[in-house]
């Protein structure tokens, strides 16, 4: 297991820029975490810790795509009908083959293996809805290209091909794939063992009382959703209260059993937030002040050698760093590729104020019009505090530092919570 740096997180300076945030987090950090092998139904979201390669082709031999009749493509009249005697019959799975003679057409099923015969066999396959059968014999239309609906050999994937890459997130596709070139099970890190905490006095756990002053704890359910999302295996040390002595055991305590500590509040210079003071007692503590709204600060350190992230305490603010600064930290921590989520074209339906050299994060849902087009409505409150905008939200708008006047019309990059939020 590798360790990272002492100063990993060391940052100073003015705010941040987002991409600066990433570029630092892709030179510094590193994989922590192990490696397993784990059958294919158990690696769904996990992170591939091998390359796959194919030691079969796929498809293994020539088979036909449709359902139809294999002929020679010389034997057919490129003018008018051609009329064919139906010499054989093969079904996918097929071990023994006929031959198939010229002058002559094969019924055959979607994968079944082309017959062999004269010149190679048949290459082509008209496909029986266009064709008519009239006893024994097959009645084909012309005008059908040479090795219509036939796969080659490998035409999916190539023996030696390399199918899947160390580092690349593995999806219900990559899955199959897997499967497909015959793989039984996969190497993949091991998941991330999280420990995640909230502290405050005015914290309840939901379906308990609440009292004067006091308010529910969402912020760890959102965060342990978010995580357990990225296949962490996460670890929830409840609420701390606030004494400083109790934060800094329970860091103490978290530092020796996971690879990485996540919180949120309780890192500013107040009286009572005590897990900055714990977390430079046992450690260092890094304030990036990201250049992005919501979401600034965000605080990076270790405990020990452990990695620590704090998250800031409003609920949208939250989100919003997670997904932008923490999502790529853990996916790096897992050993998983740096690949930046996936934004599409939106048309705003709403004018925006915002500063310069800050980027900025709407919330959003997307509206059709009758011709298909997709217009981002912005939701009508956008305090940090409002989690019922993430929840009526499909996603954000990303807005660019050197943008400061949006004007509805204006095409803009929209980030659906589907491309990150899972």
């Amino acid at each position: 297991m590798a360790q990272l740096t002492d100063d990993c997180f060391a940052q100073g300076g003015p705010l941040m820029r987002v991409e600066e945030a990433r570029r630092l987090l892709t030179e510094r950090i590193t994989a922590v975490t192990d490696s397993e092998r784990v059958p294919l139904t158990e690696a769904l979201g996990r992170i591939l810790a091998e390359d796959v390669v194919s030691p079969v082709n796929i498809p293994p031999a020539p088979n036909s795509a449709v359902d139809g009749y294999a002929v020679y493509h010389a034997d057919l009249d490129p003018e008018q009908e051609t009329r064919l005697p139906v010499a054989g019959r093969i079904t996918a799975g097929q071990q023994d083959l006929p031959a198939a003679r010229r002058g002559t057409a094969v019924r055959i099923f979607t994968g079944a293996r082309m017959p062999a015969g004269e010149d190679g066999g048949p290459e082509t396959v008209m496909m029986q809805e266009d064709c008519t059968l009239e006893g024994e014999t097959v009645v084909i239309r012309p005008g059908i290209k040479r090795g219509a609906n036939a796969r080659e050999a490998g035409e999916d994937v190539s023996e030696g091909a390399t199918v899947l890459h160390a580092g690349q997130r593995l999806r219900p596709q990559d899955v199959g794939q897997a499967a497909a070139v015959g793989r039984q099970d996969l190497l993949v890190s091991t998941r991330l063992k999280v420990a995640l905490f909230s502290t405050g006095d005015e914290l309840r756990e939901p379906g308990d009382a609440l009292g004067p002053g006091a308010i529910y704890d969402s912020n760890r359910y959102t965060i342990h959703a978010l995580l357990t999302g990225l296949g962490c295996a996460v670890d929830d040390l409840g609420i701390l209260p606030d004494r400083l002595d109790t934060v800094r055991d329970a860091l103490d305590g978290a530092g020796g059993r996971h690879d990485l500590i996540v919180t949120s509040g309780g890192v500013s210079v107040g009286e009572e937030d005590h897990v900055k003071s714990a977390v430079e007692a046992l450690g260092q503590l890094h304030l990036w002040r990201l250049a992005v709204k919501p979401g600034r600060p965000i605080a990076l350190g270790q405990v020990g050698r452990v990695p620590f992230v704090g998250l800031p305490g409003n609920p949208v603010a939250v989100v919003v760093t997670f997904l932008t600064v923490v999502r790529p930290l853990i996916l790096r921590l897992m050993g998983g590729q740096d690949a930046p989520p996936h934004t599409f074209r939106v048309r705003a339906g709403f004018d925006h104020k915002k500063k310069k050299d800050r980027r900025e994060w709407v919330r959003a849902r997307l509206v059709g019009d009758p011709s298909g087009a997709l217009t981002a409505e912005k939701f009508p409150r956008d305090g940090a505090g409002i989690l019922s905008s993430l929840v009526a939200a499909d996603g954000l708008v990303e807005l660019p530092e050197d943008l400061t006047r949006l004007e509805a019309g204006a095409m803009v990059e929209f980030l659906p919570f589907s491309e990150v939020a899972q």
